[in-house]
């Protein structure tokens, strides 16, 4: 009996001993990645000359550069996120570079917004000025993917079969829940200025609305323009015979791309390093030495250090929150920012490089109201992402000037308030009777236990008209329009860039690259805009490796939605399903805030 005790304590002492072991070592562990990580910069060795391979299937083309995310890292499916000015200044540098020969293109897998991958590509276009070859190759075209390819000197497609083709031109799904919600007794009661205001929508019909099939229509077609008009240039064939083919789905198989111009060869990959080799001038693919662009551009790009004459760009990337949060755009993080940028003397002028879709009214007010003061001290510009819609337009429509890419999503000038009940699915589904005490007539009516009585649905329509017509008042002041006309292309309505500045709603269509230049030029004494003379520093500082992993492993609830745990990605994005996803996942059931001004959309091109 004394052995089997004694046997039986050393078990659970050794597992003890192990688990304290396997704990540091796990930590240890972690500690190595982030350290590597962390030194990536000061590792990367390139070599003296190559070709500099552009793989978009190795890295996000987002808005700021951020770290590799330690959750991809931790389970070997890291990818980095390159931010647009980042991958740009990259691509410059590589015009420049006599170390690089040339840019051999792989555009299938890119997962970049419809704004950041019109960017890329004007820079890659750019790039040829230089006399330098972008030698692109596709095996499965997308839209996206295509997109970019076509710009190069030489687009080479897989001769392989089972290619498939996914280059079928722009489209959005809309899809509407209200016969869903309908069996589970929610009634989500939708209060809305603007008959384009498609924002909820889906939660109280169960098909479009005839201004919504409109605008989405316009908007796509404005899309594809953008795209059919750059591919039509640079492959020399007509945007009428493209839409032709497309619609005929005369495009089944690489012959097909061949036939029609839209690539130069089919090429086994053999055939292919072949002729990389020959564009390398060498006889042999073993000589040609291949710089990932990931690579080049940690080595090139490395996070800007401030001088004493600095520009600053600020990313408003993502949905507008209020109070302070590093995922999203809060109110009080960014109001306090700008505080900071504003009072930094050795920052001359101010980019304002916006992605969002808007969200919070407060919030968007509060940073918009620091925009203003940040104005009258130093030169302010806009630059437009992928969106820069509502609350995202709401902040910046007073900037000194605004630079929009053809293909963003613009304008959306509306508000809509959304409060769900559930007092049939507690009844009828769940089976539970609730008795409310209330000390007040309207005490409990944001429980969402009942229905809002014809008094409370005029008083939160009252609230929406206030803000809207607060909204309109902005846009006329900021842009020196006419209210009238700004009610008139407002009501909630989404433009692309291209439409919005037919509209006064943009001064330019232009890059980031653009706005900085511009910036500068109004922040020089001589008006020059060489930027030889300017640090360009980001704002916020990029998460580190270490806030990173401490983010990841925290499980506690998360206060910005219903969704419990970690905060995860939306993994639906380029889906259908993207903006279900987000409705639920981000709505906060404990915010006093219940009137928003947001767009419906989020589109990603791959």
């Amino acid at each position: 009996m004394k052995d089997f005790v004694k046997m039986t304590l050393a078990v659970i002492c050794g597992l003890f001993i192990m688990g304290i072991i396997g704990f540091f070592l796990f930590f240890f562990s972690i500690g190595a990645m982030v350290a590597s990580v962390g030194s990536k910069s000061a590792k990367t060795v390139l070599p003296r000359e190559g070709v500099l391979k552009v793989d978009m299937s190795k890295f996000i083309l987002g808005e700021q550069s951020q770290p590799e995310d330690p959750s991809t890292v931790l389970k070997g499916d890291a990818i980095s996120t390159i931010g647009i000015w980042d991958a740009v200044k990259a691509i410059n540098a590589a015009a420049e570079d006599p170390g690089v020969k040339y840019i051999y293109l792989k555009p299938d897998g890119v997962t970049a917004g419809i704004g950041t991958a019109y960017e890329f590509r004007q820079a890659l276009a750019n790039f040829r000025k230089s006399g330098k070859a972008v030698i692109a190759y596709t095996e499965n075209p997308s839209t996206g993917s295509y997109y970019l390819a076509s710009v190069a000197d030489k687009v080479y497609m897989t001769s392989y079969r089972g290619s498939n083709n996914m280059f079928l031109g722009v489209s959005s799904q809309l899809i509407f829940l209200k016969d869903l919600l309908d069996k589970f007794g929610v009634n989500v009661q939708l209060i809305r200025h603007g008959k384009y205001k498609s924002a909820g929508e889906m939660f109280v019909k169960n098909q479009a609305s005839p201004e919504n099939m409109e605008q989405n229509q316009v908007m796509v077609n404005s899309i594809w323009n953008t795209y059919a008009e750059g591919i039509s240039q640079s492959r020399g064939i007509s945007v009428a015979k493209l839409n032709g083919l497309l619609d005929n789905l005369a495009l089944e198989g690489p012959k097909d791309f061949l036939a029609n111009n839209l690539v130069d060869s089919l090429v086994a990959y053999q055939d292919l390093e072949k002729q990389l080799a020959v564009f390398y001038e060498t006889d042999s693919f073993s000589d040609v030495k291949m710089i990932p662009f990931v690579d080049y551009v940690t080595a090139k790009e490395p996070v800007a250090t401030p001088g004493k004459n600095n520009i600053a760009v600020v990313y408003v990337d993502g949905e507008i929150v209020e109070g302070k949060d590093t995922k999203n755009v809060a109110g009080d993080t960014y109001a306090s920012m700008l505080e900071e940028v504003r009072a930094d003397s050795t920052i001359k002028a101010v980019v304002l490089r916006v992605n969002s879709p808007g969200g919070s009214v407060l919030a968007s007010d509060k940073i918009k109201s620091e925009i203003d003061v940040l104005k009258s001290v130093k030169p302010v510009v806009a630059s437009y992402g992928n969106y820069a819609a509502s609350g995202g337009y709401w902040i910046s429509n007073s900037c000194d000037h605004i630079f929009s890419d053809p293909s963003t999503l613009t304008g959306s000038i509306g508000v809509f308030g959304m409060i769900p009940e559930f007092s049939k699915t507690a009844k009828n589904v769940l089976h539970v009777n609730v008795t409310t005490v209330s000390s007040n007539k309207h005490g409990d009516m944001y429980s969402l236990m009942r229905p809002f009585d014809p008094q409370e649905m005029a008083y939160m329509q009252s609230s929406i008209e206030g803000v809207y017509s607060a909204f309109v008042s902005t846009v006329a002041k900021g842009r020196n329009l006419k209210p009238a006309f700004v009610d008139s292309i407002a009501q909630g309505r989404v433009w692309t860039g291209a439409d919005a500045i037919k509209l006064g709603l943009v001064d330019a269509i232009g890059t980031l690259e653009d706005a900085v230049h511009y910036a500068a030029r109004l922040a020089s004494s001589t008006g020059e805009d060489d930027l030889s003379n300017w640090t360009v520093v980001g704002y916020p500082q990029p998460l580190t490796t270490m806030e990173m992993l401490m983010q990841y492993f925290q499980t506690t609830t998360s206060d910005d939605g219903i969704l419990l745990g970690r905060k995860s990605k939306n993994i639906f994005i380029g889906t259908p399903f993207a903006g279900i996803y987000n409705a639920f996942a981000t709505w906060n059931p404990k915010s006093s805030e219940r009137i928003y001004a947001r767009m419906p959309y989020e589109i990603v091109i791959r």
